[in-house]
């Protein structure tokens, strides 16, 4: 089973960096790309949808009885269990806009629970990985999610998204501001759940995220020594999850917070 994991994590790390350079060539050449609206403040582009293919026609040679969860193209049901999660562009509205905060993700869950992640950010470099009970890195060094005990030692990541009243993260924001922290948003919540992983950010609340966008992030600051609120491994795939994550120190004051708002 290790040399099992190991190996899915390492064809996920590759895949993700060779799916990341694919990503920039599409960033370096905005001009020629064609971008679509689903709906409020929430895009689409053709560098999306390639690159997902990609991703996916990765995954069909290497893995072709697994099953595929992605953002832009119709799940794949798999034999095996083990069912790949993948957002090919998370943070397109920085993508399409020019601004160098997106990434590509990679998780690999089996039975609804994730065991492998990554998150490959490409305008930087570096590259979240790690696996269910072998720690979390940033291109291959250790890290932790931060030791802080108060909100008023750093910033915490909300995330905003259509599937959720726009009032509620307002309200939160408001909370978190009354404790004396800030808060941050860069437009990519799998991007700031990595960061939360590497003890950038002291924690990340979102009413509620779709698989592909936080099951690798989770994973990681849970391996990072962090706590998340744990997510139903029955549902989570194809319906998402409220996500509520930070280091030891200020996870419960986080849920606290969350609690009531939504």
């Amino acid at each position: 089973m290790t040399h099992d994991l190991d190996a899915r994590t390492q064809f996920a790390i590759d895949l993700a960096r060779r799916a990341g350079e694919l990503g920039l060539g599409y960033f370096r050449d905005l001009d020629s790309l064609t971008i679509e609206s689903k709906g409020h403040q929430d895009l689409v582009s053709q560098a999306d949808r390639e690159v997902e293919l990609f991703i996916r026609a990765a995954i069909a040679a290497d893995y072709p009885r697994d099953g595929i969860v992605g953002e832009e193209h119709a799940s794949v049901a798999g034999s095996t269990g083990y069912a790949w999660v993948i957002d090919p562009i998370d943070g397109t509205a920085n993508f399409v806009r020019g601004i160098p905060a997106w990434c590509v993700v990679i998780a690999c869950a089996k039975d609804g629970e994730t065991i492998v992640g990554v998150i490959h950010e490409p305008s930087t470099g570096e590259t979240f990985h790690g696996r269910l009970g072998g720690g979390a890195f940033l291109n291959g060094r250790p890290i932790r999610t931060s030791a802080a005990r108060s909100l008023e030692e750093g910033s915490v990541g909300t995330g905003f998204s259509n599937r959720a009243e726009a009032e509620n993260i307002a309200v939160l924001i408001k909370k978190i501001l009354a404790e004396g922290g800030v808060f941050f948003r860069n437009a990519s919540g799998a991007l700031m759940l990595a960061y939360v992983a590497s003890g950038r950010l002291l924690g990340y609340v979102e009413e509620h995220m779709n698989a592909w966008d936080c099951v690798a992030g989770m994973l990681l600051i849970e391996e990072a020594g962090g706590t998340v609120l744990k997510a139903d491994p029955r549902t989570v795939l194809q319906s998402g999850t409220k996500v509520i994550t930070g280091g030891k120190g200020v996870f419960s004051k986080l849920q606290a917070l969350s609690s009531g708002v939504f």
